[in-house]
């Protein structure tokens, strides 16, 4: 199934299951959120019922906004290429740490910047070096805690497409602090268009549990990307078995595979090419992420307007700061 939360007219926000060019709406009142803590099957039977009691809405008259609001949003990084070619962009270092092999390393981002189909990023106005990140996201249906991977499988509601948007010059800077990456992130991330049920996705798995999925990635309608799912070090069940090793996942929990190798995003072909090119976006690009299997995301780039200065920090003496006699 493909369940999307949409808007028709100036009726409030529904979830429905989206069928050929139909979308039929669920109960009203009823959050994706509350879909997922459900259960697969319960959305099986929900999408059933609402295909045969509703009339449904023309796909091409409503809304799509973000499939659901995380409960959190983890973003992994799986990709051995795209860390390779990242890295010598944004830091000027070159090859793959050897800590990535270790496990599947992710960062948390803002779960309350979350965009939907055809928004506008909003870029701070601060950057310059604008890029995107092509990524498949799987959602969380059900809460664990120190899952195994096998556990992980069963925990898998679906999976959506995820454009982490970063502002590459910021991230360059503030990961100096190796705290990860901060304000360069944390300003827009789109989902989208709807969920694809982990049922639809069976087909596609690999003998090594990889989903053998073809992505691309445009600007302007140009094909700046092209790489398979597959190619990932790490399956979504190593994902959420890692992030919940020592903690705790939760249903609503939204979770990147990391940007895709061969163009999923500028800076790693600026780390291969040694240039900028393609260019950093503009304002008013558009970026198309497609993932066999899921759908289309569009986002278009803007830029907000610029952010009031802090009060430069306060800069104390090693001397002072040890309580010694200066």
């Amino acid at each position: 199934m493909r369940l999307a939360t949409f808007t028709a007219g100036a009726a409030e926000a529904r979830v429905g299951v989206v069928e050929g060019e139909q979308i039929y709406a669920f109960p009203a009142g009823m959050t994706m959120r509350d879909v997922i803590a459900a259960g697969l099957a319960e959305a099986h039977r929900l999408g059933e019922r609402a295909r045969a009691e509703g009339d449904g809405f023309a796909l091409a008259e409503v809304r799509l906004l973000a499939p659901l609001q995380p409960t959190s949003v983890r973003d992994c990084v799986a990709f051995e290429e795209h860390v390779e070619g990242v890295r010598r962009s944004v830091d000027g270092r070159a090859g793959v740490p050897e800590a990535w092999y270790d496990a599947p390393t992710f960062y948390f981002t803002n779960p309350h910047a979350i965009l939907g189909p055809d928004e506008t990023a909003r870029f701070p106005a601060a950057c310059a070096m604008r890029d995107f990140e092509l990524e498949v996201a799987v959602v969380v249906g059900r809460a664990g805690c120190s899952m195994t991977e096998s556990d992980a499988r069963t925990a898998i509601f679906g999976y959506t497409i995820m454009n982490d948007w970063s502002a590459r010059d910021l991230q360059g800077r503030e990961m100096q602090v190796s705290l990860g990456p901060a304000k360069g992130k944390d300003f827009a991330t789109s989902l989208g268009p709807w969920i694809v049920t982990a049922d639809e996705l069976e087909a596609h798995r690999d003998d090594g549990g990889f989903l053998t999925l073809t992505c691309t990635a445009a600007v302007n309608g140009v094909e700046v990307g092209r790489d398979v799912l597959s190619n990932a070090g790490w399956t979504f069940e190593s994902m959420i078995a890692y992030a919940s090793r020592d903690s705790r996942v939760e249903p609503g929990d939204v979770i990147g595979s990391g940007t895709l190798g061969n163009g999923g995003c500028l800076a790693e072909l600026w780390g291969r090419r040694g240039e900028q090119d393609p260019p950093p976006l503009r304002e008013g690009d558009e970026v198309t992420l497609d993932v066999e299997g899921i759908g289309t995301l569009r986002g278009r780039v803007g830029v907000a307007e610029p952010a009031p200065p802090l009060t430069p920090v306060r800069r104390r003496r090693y001397a002072d700061f040890r309580g010694e006699p200066v």
